[in-house]
């Protein structure tokens, strides 16, 4: 059986995950123009992350009204990696990274 995480499965937090895995952080108002929705919709999914531990979020003071900003965790990333290393295997493509699975999926003799 292949394990995907069912926090990040979801298209939106699978998104901002995939974001804030190249990007480390992001402002909130980033993530929720990314998505297209409203901030209530994207408070609702980083919730989510949060609660399972995926992501941080923090308010910085500074001119003007405060700013959410959100980081992916090192738990967070590794959760990511592994549910992408799962998509990859259930569609039968190697990951980015270049690895394989040749166990799986031995190729045909030549």
């Amino acid at each position: 059986m292949i394990d995907t995480d069912e926090v990040i499965h979801s298209p939106n937090r699978l998104q901002i995950c995939a974001y804030l895995n190249s990007a480390e952080q992001a402002e909130f108002a980033v993530l929720r123009d990314l998505l297209g929705v409203a901030d209530s919709v994207a408070s609702k999914h980083l919730t989510v992350l949060k609660e399972a531990g995926y992501v941080s979020v923090s308010k910085a003071r500074g001119v003007g009204r405060p700013r959410t900003w959100v980081r992916i965790t090192d738990e967070g990333r590794a959760a990511y990696s592994r549910h992408v290393a799962a998509l990859h295997k259930i569609i039968g493509t190697p990951p980015p990274d270049g690895s394989t699975q040749e166990q799986d999926h031995p190729s045909p003799p030549e």
